[in-house]
């Protein structure tokens, strides 16, 4: 059964849209904005049915806080008002409402525009996760090309996209950033750590599998794999026209090797000059290359590689998310074990 939530701050009104859904769907009646916020915290609706006046948060700014959080942005909202004046309409579509429905409402209309709004969702929705499905399937038979040519990190996208995956979770529990990370769509992000060294298919496999560690002439060649990371999600990006999806690669791809202290390639950028994705990838992918055998190196331990990040931080490391990383390493050694 389909969920809804009518915010109105009108007892009556809730009531009406109450007695007029309940047999249909599962509805949750909201005196307020900040009920429903409180509420989308467990429960994601398939429909919002939003009133525009309301004390506090009003209606346009209710629908611009939930279009702003990546969480809630694909939820369709329409707006229940006894405003009828075009402008009112104009700035609700400007700002995503999928319609308007005139208070009084009839039980009839309400039905009918409703039935047809989650129909559409659904037809958008099964479109949008057959699309995602093929983005991420290419994201991945792409990863795979370049790791195979790079036979001396093994594992590494898979592990680096689980660490990943850990450390943005804690993150946006302490709320780290959080103003950026509200804005992101999580699972989009984690698919697209899987390109961050997808620069290196241009890299000769002459230096990728060289059996000890690379003279500074040839450690010149290796660091263009970030620059020409971002060169091929750009002519990606250039052809599909879908900026979106990959814009989280290119930053992954074209940042990972920047340090906190500006002594970073490509750009040597410095604090939070480093866009996140960048300051994030890049303790991921130093824990990942630590705890890894390579031709120069044995693997370290856990422990070790953790010493290690805490001696980086301030200089290699963003210290707020070396401070999260600190909190989660138990989790991603469990990964790392079980990946390794």
């Amino acid at each position: 059964m389909k969920t809804i939530f009518v915010v109105d701050d009108n007892n009556i009104n809730l009531l009406a849209a109450s007695d007029a859904l309940s047999k249909h769907y599962r509805v949750f009646t909201l005196p307020s904005a900040a009920n429903l916020f409180e509420l989308l915290e467990d429960v994601k609706p398939d429909l919002i049915l939003l009133d525009i006046l309301m004390p506090e948060m009003d209606g346009f700014e209710t629908l611009q806080k939930l279009k702003s959080n990546g969480r809630y942005m694909e939820i369709p909202v329409i707006f229940l008002t006894s405003r009828n004046d075009a402008g009112t309409e104009s700035q609700g579509f400007e700002m995503g409402a999928v319609d308007f429905i005139p208070k009084p409402f009839s039980k009839p209309v309400l039905l009918n525009r409703i039935k047809t709004h989650l129909e559409i969702e659904n037809v958008i929705r099964e479109r949008s996760n057959s699309l995602r499905r093929l983005k991420n399937g290419l994201v991945t038979v792409l990863a795979n090309l370049v790791e195979r040519r790079d036979m001396m990190t093994g594992s590494h996208i898979e592990r680096t996209t689980k660490y990943i995956r850990i450390l943005l979770q804690k993150m946006i529990e302490k709320e780290i950033y959080i103003d950026e990370l509200k804005q992101w769509n999580i699972e989009t992000v984690v698919s697209s750590v899987r390109l961050h060294d997808v620069g290196k298919i241009v890299i000769s496999d002459l230096l990728l599998n060289k059996n000890g560690p690379l003279t500074p002439e040839e450690f010149e060649i290796m660091k263009k794999h970030a620059i020409e990371g971002e060169n091929i999600i750009d002519e990606i990006i250039e052809e599909s026209g879908d900026g979106f999806f990959l814009k989280h690669a290119k930053l992954f791809a074209g940042h990972h090797h920047e340090r906190w202290d500006g002594t970073g390639y490509p750009r040597k950028l410095k604090g939070t000059d480093i866009p996140l994705q960048g300051r994030i990838m890049a303790i991921i992918d130093v824990y990942d290359a630590l705890v890894s055998d390579r031709p120069y190196k044995k693997a370290f331990s856990h422990e070790k590689a953790v010493e290690i990040i805490k001696e980086g931080n301030g200089t290699h490391f963003d210290p707020y998310i070396t401070g999260v990383f600190l909190e989660c390493e138990k989790e991603i050694e469990k990964v790392m074990t079980s990946v390794n």
